[in-house]
């Protein structure tokens, strides 16, 4: 579903420069993925890249082949290059969930409405009863009327999977979900997540310092590996 080859992007200038490498990553759909990697090393800024925020340099190859029968392909380094943000952003909004580690929840809404903000924006169609589903799954059927600052950490953080999984999309990003949280919520939160995913077809890169927890739940691993010579920065799915 999504490629990788020789992508790469610099973070800050001169000496304080960092350069994230990806020498190749390739993520079928329905795939699961946990990059790891010490703190600074680059995670959180691949993640950005994958989610269509973050502009890359592509060497050879960044490319999204379409879940539709055609199997188009979408060039997704020619639409950075041509500065296509329009269409950027409707990927991000029809083929994109994303999992902040702090919950991202919009403070004013309640959880029935942050839950559905994904799908207003998204522009596609689903199904009628994946919300309903998506609440029940995530024990949230007591508390779709509750305001966020009323959960507690944990409860935002299943609000914040429900949210990201709403529209239905192709690829979930997950950036380090259970940082904020105790081991035993930890291991629930994404125990549930990777039902969801594999319930619904989902491919998912989770981000994570603790992958002794996700390292035997998903399919693959990359982890960060620091860039040899003079350049500082770290490279992901070798060669770089």
């Amino acid at each position: 579903m999504l490629t990788l080859r020789g992508v790469s992007c610099v973070r800050g200038t001169g000496a304080e420069s960092f350069t994230v490498a990806v020498g190749e990553l390739v993520i079928s759909r329905g795939e699961t993925v946990a990059i790891t990697g010490s703190s600074g090393s680059g995670k959180s800024t691949l993640l950005e890249m994958l989610a269509l925020v973050l502009r890359p340099t592509v060497g050879e190859r960044f490319a999204w082949e379409a879940a539709d029968d055609a199997g188009h392909t979408q060039d997704i380094g020619a639409l950075w290059q041509r500065d296509a943000f329009r269409e950027l952003a409707r990927m991000r909004a029809r083929n994109i969930g994303f999992v902040l580690q702090t919950g991202g929840l919009l403070p004013y809404l309640d959880v029935q409405s942050n839950i559905e903000m994904s799908r207003r924006i998204s522009q596609r169609a689903w199904r009628r009863n994946a919300i309903p589903q998506l609440v029940e799954a995530l024990g949230l059927s007591h508390l779709t009327r509750k305001m966020p600052h009323q959960l507690s950490v944990g409860e935002r953080q299943r609000v914040s999977i429900a949210r990201a999984m709403a529209h239905e999309p192709d690829l979930l990003l997950a950036d380090e979900p259970t940082a904020a949280l105790d081991p035993q919520l930890a291991d629930q939160v994404i125990s549930l997540m990777l039902e969801l995913v594999a319930r619904m077809e989902t491919a998912a890169v989770i981000v994570t310092h603790d992958h002794e927890r996700v390292r035997a739940r998903v399919d693959h691993e990359f982890s960060a590996v620091p860039m040899t010579g003079s350049e500082r920065g770290s490279c992901f799915g070798m060669p770089c």
